[in-house]
């Protein structure tokens, strides 16, 4: 008896259009496994319908769990899979605005034991991902999950990725009005759209309620809406948005501009619909790293941006989707499942009663209840319920927790929640007189862990676990530092208890170091025949008012020195602060060369001999890297100029912090210039070549023996390092703004890491 496939069983629950898309990405699997469809065409149909390749040359999920042995239970793989066939994936799970049900829990945690490793990772971007997945399964995953009411596509590739939004939409006591339906509407009016096929890099967009909250951080976004309301003639009240454009983190981050102080709520999605034809028509293309919006906002300026889009505008066929949704915006409201007062709420009082007779510590629940409703706990705008947020260590959530988690959720609430982008959760509609019996159902499923915004919630992206591109162990680093503030039992000073710290594993800002209190992001530094896993430190970034300020590298501090930095930047903090002064505040008065000094002393490595510790990454015992190579005399001194160099280089661009810091914009960006010019020439001595100071004569050894060869261009960034020098060079900022200084600065500091990175593989042979 030949059982049916999930394909005749999901049939009449897939809309007829899904149906169609999937069994095209079914096909587009098989041809390109029979060698009959081209690899570059089938990477972007499968990063458009969210598969990733993942890496797997460490594989920990810092949770005990060696994922290496869950892909190849047989123990034969060594450096990892060399394509997707050879190994699972990752699949990425598309969560508008972070709204997902009970019953999406219990498809997720099915899927994630069938077919992952029975963990689901909530993203920064409101996402859920699955990871060691097999290709072959993704069309029978996509079909349940479609069945469920979910989607992967777009998730990934050149298209509009998750619409994110405030987790505290609709109950939120500051919010302007709820963001929601606005959310809904655009993302899947975009879903798929002829306009949003055809650009040259991802589009981001996220709803705010309110301006001065973290919210979802509109000014890091390519489009970000900021809700706001105004009085027009008549004294009626309009609603509509603030919209910014041309924000994004990446390796540079740029902030979001305000690009209409007002767009109504008729007009938001045809003038999306805009934005995205002008990016689709001129954003670049073929250079990767310049596709972004940001980059063709500042091409073009933001006027002509402007007159462009307004242009595009005057010219779109109407769309009765524009306005359609209007008709109901409460389609997306959440009401309470249980009332405040009343037959309902003396019950759930009574769940405290039960369980205090089941023999439940009441002075143990007591404290521990305590501290998670001091954190984790907010009252709603409705009187009598309050949201509580479920901490997530590292985003990742077991099968196991998710079904217990869509348990309580439908008993609590009538089973809704929301994913923020701290990779936590939210269950909103609690009465407050159920909280301390939600609290006791989220510990018996390991759920109620307290810390929610806080420095313990600390946010990380997959790092060197599963990301091509990681450099250094972020969620390893995020691990620790949760472990060791765990320690204390949260028994810190208040003000040091609300900083925020995000990780990233490489300078691509998966983890948004760039916004937090305290960030960093992998990088990596040879020292003497072996290389150390490092991370910089990122200070002057924040959270609030949307993301409105972003940090700064600092220094580079070997992984292992990084909880020790963490301390004394607290501590730091601590001494130094007036009354209500923030962190960002502190370091700015204190100084970015007092805070060097600080931690100059941290930066030393030990000897391997003396302290091998150094040479490994948290949560993955093996040696970061050995490089066994015999160093004769002369390129010893090759080497100790090499260092030199790089240093000197290091030294010119921490100048140009301090010049930024004081206001000297010119100052600073021509310290960034010569700071990538001395790492252009110290490069060069590796080939044994003497150059003057002559920056066009630097430059141009530089592109012969580095650029034109393709030795200084990165594995996955290619030349966009290079680029950095080159357009400083050519293009010198004339009376820079404080802004531009600020990126130029950036890209010397990536610049110079690129130089590293290429002495330690010329190191290594």
């Amino acid at each position: 008896m030949t059982l049916p496939s999930w394909k005749d069983l999901l049939a009449d629950r897939l809309p007829p259009e899904l149906a169609e898309e999937i069994d095209i990405y079914e096909t587009q699997v098989e041809l390109r496994r029979q060698g009959r469809l081209d690899e570059k065409i089938f990477a972007e149909t499968r990063l458009r319908r969210g598969v990733y390749g993942q890496r797997y040359d460490n594989g920990q999920r810092h949770d005990g769990i060696d994922t290496r042995v869950l892909a190849y239970p047989s123990g034969e793989l060594t450096k990892g899979p060399s394509t997707l066939w050879d190994a699972p994936g990752m699949l990425r799970i598309k969560i508008p605005f972070g709204a997902v049900t009970a019953e999406q829990l219990l498809t997720l945690a099915e899927l994630a034991e069938e077919y992952s490793d029975a963990i689901v990772h909530v993203t920064t971007r409101q996402d859920f991902q699955l990871h060691f997945v097999h290709l072959e399964d993704t069309p029978e995953i996509m079909r349940r999950l479609g069945a469920s009411g979910i989607t992967t596509r777009e998730a990934c590739g050149n298209t509009v990725r998750n619409v994110t939004a405030c987790p505290r939409a609709g109950v939120c006591p500051d919010e302007t009005f709820d963001v929601t339906p606005y959310a809904r509407a655009l993302a899947y009016y975009l879903l798929g759209h002829k306009d949003a096929q055809d650009f040259g890099r991802k589009f981001k967009i996220s709803f705010s309620g309110c301006a001065d909250n973290a919210c979802a951080l509109a000014h890091m976004h390519d489009l970000g809406l900021v809700a706001k309301t105004r009085v027009e003639n008549g004294g009626s009240l309009r609603r509509g948005f603030a919209m910014y454009v041309g924000g994004g983190l990446g390796a540079v981050p740029y902030q979001a501009k305000l690009f209409y102080e007002f767009v109504s709520e008729e007009e938001l999605l045809p003038a999306a619909q805009a934005i995205c034809r002008v990016f689709a028509r001129l954003g670049e293309k073929r250079n990767r790293a310049r596709a972004r919006l940001k980059f063709l906002v500042a091409k073009l300026g933001l006027d002509e941006f402007r007159r462009l889009v307004e242009e595009e505008r005057a010219v779109i066929p109407p769309d009765e989707r524009w306005s359609a949704y209007l008709g109901d915006l409460h389609t997306t409201d959440d009401t309470p499942a249980r009332p405040v007062s009343g037959p309902a709420a003396v019950a759930g009082a009574g769940v405290v009663a039960d369980r205090a007779a089941a023999g439940v510590s009441a002075v143990a629940d007591s404290a521990a209840y305590a501290r998670w409703r001091d954190t984790n706990v907010a009252a709603q705008k409705q009187a009598g319920y309050a949201m509580a947020t479920v901490c997530l260590p590292l985003g990742d959530i077991t099968s196991r927790q998710l079904r217990a988690l869509a348990r309580i959720a439908r008993d609590s609430n009538g089973g809704r929640l929301r994913t923020t982008v701290e990779q936590n959760f939210v269950l909103r509609w609690i009465p407050e007189c159920d909280l301390e019996a939600l609290h006791g159902d989220l510990a018996a499923a390991g759920l109620a862990l307290p810390g929610a915004a806080t420095l313990v919630d600390i946010t990380a992206c997959p790092g060197t676990d599963t990301c091509k591109l990681g450099i250094s162990s972020s969620r390893g680093l995020a691990a620790e530092l949760r472990r060791r503030v765990e320690a204390r039992n949260f028994q810190l000073d208040d003000a040091v208890k609300d900083l925020r710290i995000k990780i990233s594993g490489c300078f691509n800002s998966c983890g948004q170091h760039h916004i937090a209190d305290i960030g960093f992001y992998g990088v990596s530094r040879k020292v003497g025949n072996r290389t150390v896993p490092h991370f910089q430190v990122i200070l002057g970034g924040q959270t609030r008012d949307n993301a409105s300020a972003y940090g700064l590298a600092t220094l580079a501090v070997p992984s292992k020195a990084v909880p020790e930095a963490v301390e004394r930047l607290c501590g730091l903090f601590v001494r130094e602060r007036a009354k209500g002064e923030s962190f960002q505040a502190v370091i700015a008065r204190v100084g970015k060369a007092s805070v060097r000094a600080l931690l100059e002393d941290l930066t030393r490595v030990p000897a391997y001999a003396d302290d091998s510790s150094y040479y490994s990454d948290w949560g993955d015992p093996r040696e970061y890297t050995i490089g066994d190579i015999g160093v004769g005399e002369c390129a010893g001194e090759v080497v100790s100029l090499v260092e030199f160099g790089l240093s000197a280089s290091e030294r010119i661009v921490y100048e140009a912090l301090d010049d930024l810091e004081s206001g000297q914009a010119d100052n600073a960006a021509g310290k960034a210039l010569r700071a990538m010019l001395q790492a252009a020439k110290a490069v060069t001595q590796m080939q044994n070549i003497d150059v003057t100071d002559d920056p066009a004569e630097i430059v141009g050894e530089f592109k012969t023996r580095f650029h034109e060869t393709k030795l200084f261009h990165d594995p996955f960034a290619g030349p966009k390092f290079a680029n950095f020098l080159f357009h400083a060079y050519e293009e010198p900022l004339e009376r820079p703004s404080t802004e531009a200084a600020h990126q130029r600065i950036e890209e010397a500091q990536l610049f110079i890491e690129a130089a590293h990175a290429l002495y330690n593989r010329t190191a290594a042979g």
